[in-house]
């Protein structure tokens, strides 16, 4: 079987496109539409849908290592389509345990359809075991969506939202549910997306009135609380492991544009390139030592879930580790890239300086610091004592 090649897929022409765009985005805090143009012609909204409905028929790892490769040209951009990959993926995660309540959303991926992540609620902090968002059963089986979700990416371009909310009327109550609705009057986005970095993935706030799911994309009914449902295993998993490869590419852009700079700067003091100093030698081997670390682990942990390998209870550490360093490495190796370029790097137009803004997002992702120490904790030690 031949390795794959993730060129095949992104080859190096579209990426100078999408890098030439990204400052311009950046600045003017836009949509990158003309990037999701491009990547749509390439099949990208496709690559997890399998090749029977006319996808690429990829696995996570080969997605995980080609949003690597998204993310050295436009973060963001990766950034943002890494949402509409993440419904693609727990719909192959799904597929692959013998569920197939989510081949619409392969279907609507083959079809164009771009589908955004709908979780995140200001001061959840139970992320995926809780929700403000009211879901009041339907006559039918549908829901209607009352409530507010953060952070959402592809604002502007999004055709159907995943998200959840609670029931709490159901015989049943209180039940999680999992749903996909369209985009209608019922929605409101907020144009408040004004951030420090990762501006082009416009990941503005969804007023959601009633917004109604009809019964067959409600794709799932879960209790509240620590749950081992597979439609959680899906979203954490795919999550996670592509959050971690955008902020890996983040990290290996760094380093390339680090060892490109101190092989073009001359001192004035020796004559010689900044390439041949002990002290920057050292600084750049450290970063590489650190981002070399990222890739297998990505890979190995990307190839578990595409095999259905069992690591039972420790899952979650693993999820939430791999995303946790792939932030604080890639963080510290733009901080070492910084200080190795020099001054120039600290100018706003400087694409170091992009991408320091940028990897800074990665520490406001779920697991944040503080959630994955405590899930790390756990699975070594136990849980806490009530």
């Amino acid at each position: 079987m031949a390795a794959f090649d993730p060129a095949s897929v992104l080859p190096d022409d579209l990426l100078a496109r999408l890098r030439a765009r990204a400052a311009a985005h950046d600045r003017a805090n836009t949509f990158p539409e003309d990037d999701l143009a491009d990547l749509r012609a390439a099949g990208y909204l496709a690559i997890l849908a399998p090749v029977e409905l006319g996808g690429a028929g990829l696995g996570l790892a080969e997605a995980s290592v080609l949003q690597q490769r998204l993310a050295t040209a436009a973060p963001a951009t990766a950034l943002a389509i890494n949402m509409h990959l993440v419904w693609t993926g727990v719909a192959k995660v799904l597929a692959d345990r013998g569920i197939d309540s989510l081949r619409f959303v392969h279907e609507g991926s083959v079809a164009g359809e771009v589908y955004a992540f709908g979780i995140s609620e200001a001061g959840n902090d139970l992320v995926l075991f809780g929700s403000d968002t009211e879901a009041l059963p339907l006559e039918g089986g549908g829901y209607a969506f009352t409530g507010t979700k953060i952070f959402t990416s592809l604002a502007p371009v999004w055709t159907q939202l995943g998200l959840h909310g609670l029931d709490t009327t159901s015989p049943d109550a209180p039940k999680l549910v999992y749903a996909f609705v369209p985009r209608t009057e019922q929605v409101v986005t907020r144009d408040d997306w004004d951030t420090l970095g990762m501006r082009a993935t416009q990941s503005r706030t969804t007023e959601l009135h009633r917004v109604v799911a009809p019964a067959d994309r409600v794709v799932r009914r879960v209790d509240p609380g620590p749950n081992p449902d597979p439609i959680v295993f899906g979203i954490f998993s795919v999550f996670e492991l592509l959050l971690a490869s955008v902020y890996t590419g983040i990290a290996r852009r760094a380093l390339d544009v680090a060892v490109e700079t101190v092989g073009r700067r001359r001192s004035k003091r020796s004559g010689k390139a900044y390439s041949q100093d002990p002290d920057i030698r050292w600084r750049i081997a450290d970063m590489a030592l650190a981002y070399d670390a990222l890739p297998p682990q990505l890979a190995a942990l990307c190839r578990d879930v595409d095999t259905l390998a069992d690591h039972g209870a420790r899952w979650f550490s693993l999820l939430a580790g791999v995303k946790h360093r792939a932030v604080t490495t890639a963080k510290a190796v733009v901080d070492d890239a910084l200080l190795a370029s020099g001054g120039s790097a600290y100018f706003a137009s400087s694409e170091l300086s992009r991408l320091y803004r940028d990897v800074i997002a990665g520490m406001f992702h779920p697991s944040d610091p503080e959630s994955a120490h405590g899930t790390v904790a756990s699975a070594w030690l136990g849980p806490l004592e009530a």
